[in-house]
């Protein structure tokens, strides 16, 4: 599939975004500061917000986006957007909580609140997730491991990016649980990641040149693509990169979301610093940017069997 960097900065920053808010629920639980809270809230909000208004870059007419909510009955699109706005809404309102102390549910009401975001931020992976896993003939996406990933991932940045933030604020003597947090769940990451690309790699299609085409013949050589120029299947169906390309892509993605980010939390936990954790923030923001080209790159539609054989 051809990658829309549109989408790409919209999962990755919204991911992002999400998981920080885990780990900031995570915190209010163990009583953290509220105004430290608030801020953070704020940041998570920004974020989904900043990978919202990538999305839009992704529609033909953006003024109207709010008919993408109309199919929420079959759409896992639709289901999306509409808890996307929710979610943001309630990370919104658990901030101002914090900040002005409301209590309209008891002293407990950023818990209440918290565990209302945490929800719709797993609402929010599981529709974003099954929009490409619901897509039965692209294989590379139709599998549990496809939720899985953008769960861990998104959760996985977010945390790195909390322990940088918790880092910056209170030193190692507060911030060694969020490290020890952000590089569990970046290892667990790279597993479920890893497990998916050894999968994929094993993957043959099940259309062949005969079924492409209609024909029943044992024999079948492809000289030419049927067209040409390129059309709308060339250039939104294939990624248009070679193999050589896609190939150093996953090493960079592997190396610069998980291998690196990992080695630095390590050393952080035995030495933290916030030049440490703001390097393993960064390098996680980047390899995921990668790691989602890879993405929709290895999903190869069944159509490129016929129409990516070029003369």
């Amino acid at each position: 599939m051809h990658p829309a960097w549109s989408v790409i900065f919209f999962t990755v920053l919204a991911g992002m975004g999400q998981g920080f808010f885990l780990m900031l629920v995570r915190a209010d639980a163990a009583g953290a500061d509220p105004f430290a809270l608030a801020i953070g809230g704020a940041a998570s909000v920004v974020l989904m917000c900043i990978g919202l208004a990538c999305s839009f870059f992704h529609l033909g007419h953006p003024m109207r986006a709010w008919r993408a909510m109309a199919m929420w009955r079959t759409s896992w699109l639709s289901r999306e957007v509409i808890v996307l706005p929710l979610t943001i809404g309630v990370v919104a309102l658990w901030s101002l909580a914090q900040l002005y102390g409301w209590q309209a549910l008891g002293e407990k009401t950023t818990l209440w609140v918290g565990a209302a975001g945490v929800l719709l931020c797993f609402a929010l992976w599981f529709c974003t997730g099954m929009i490409y896993a619901c897509i039965r003939f692209l294989r590379e996406w139709a599998h549990w491991l496809t939720l899985l990933n953008f769960t861990l991932l998104g959760w996985m940045s977010g945390a790195t990016l909390f322990a940088a933030y918790w880092e910056g604020l209170y030193g190692a003597n507060e911030s060694d649980r969020a490290i020890a947090g952000a590089l569990t769940l970046t290892l667990a990451g790279a597993v479920a990641r890893l497990a998916s690309l050894a999968r994929n790699k094993n993957l043959k299609p099940l259309s062949t040149p005969q079924s492409a085409i209609g024909m029943k013949t044992a024999k079948l050589k492809q000289m030419s693509q049927g067209a040409t120029g390129g059309s709308f299947n060339t250039r939104e169906f294939f990624h248009g990169k070679s193999a050589l390309v896609v190939r150093n892509v996953k090493w960079i993605a592997l190396g610069l979301a998980f291998a690196l980010p990992a080695v630095l939390l390590f050393g952080a936990t035995k030495a933290p610093a916030l030049w440490i954790l703001v390097l393993a923030a960064v390098s996680q923001l980047l390899g995921l940017l990668a790691e989602r080209w890879l993405f929709f790159a290895q999903a190869n539609h069944p159509q490129n069997i016929y129409y990516q054989a070029v003369a």
